[in-house]
């Protein structure tokens, strides 16, 4: 299980906005993955810090609570790659997905995760 430091240390992706003089000046800044977890300040790195600190404390509640935390967006998106693999190897791998109810592609990122976590 990660902690909060982990969590944090990954890239999720901060957005900061300039807010009008109309509606207060300042800066707006929230996590694109997290719609609640907002921050704001007179500038943009003090919005920055705001969010960070919120974000840490909504780390806080959610691994008290056991609540399943995502990963930054951008990193679960899927790349297309081709890959030579002898047949034999092929039916192989496909029947064992296949048994333990799993997809040929998932089962070799976790096949490969799991040998490169060893």
């Amino acid at each position: 299980m990660k902690t909060i430091k982990d969590y944090l240390n990954l890239d999720y992706e901060i957005i900061i906005r300039k807010v009008s003089e109309q509606d207060g000046g300042g800066y707006f800044a929230y996590y694109k993955d997290f719609k609640g977890v907002m921050g704001d300040g007179e500038t943009a790195d003090e919005a920055m810090k705001d969010v960070k600190s919120a974000f840490s404390c909504y780390l806080e509640v959610a691994l008290q609570n056991k609540e399943e935390i995502k990963e930054p967006s951008h990193l679960m998106k899927t790349k297309r790659i081709n890959i030579t693999v002898p047949i034999y190897a092929l039916e192989e791998i496909d029947t064992y997905a296949k048994n333990i109810n799993m997809n040929r592609s998932t089962f070799l990122v976790e096949s490969a995760l799991k040998q490169i976590k060893a």
